[in-house]
């Protein structure tokens, strides 16, 4: 049998890293979205205040099983 997959783009955020921005998006889109597939980094950026990065900025594609 075949599946069909959904795919959305989610940005996750953080004061850490790429990384924990990254996986605050997934385990953020996991708590209403079932069956997480894949997710993929299309995008990073950071905010910059008074020449200091304050905010680090992960653009993701993220695949789901879809049911519909």
């Amino acid at each position: 049998m075949s599946s069909i997959y959904k795919v959305i783009e989610i940005i996750g955020s953080s004061d850490k890293s790429w990384e924990d921005a990254a996986k605050k998006a997934v385990e953020t889109a996991a708590k209403t979205l079932e069956d997480l597939r894949v997710a993929e980094v299309k995008e990073l950026d950071m905010r910059i205040e008074d020449g200091k990065v304050v905010e680090y900025r992960a653009k993701l594609r993220v695949s789901f099983k879809y049911k519909g």
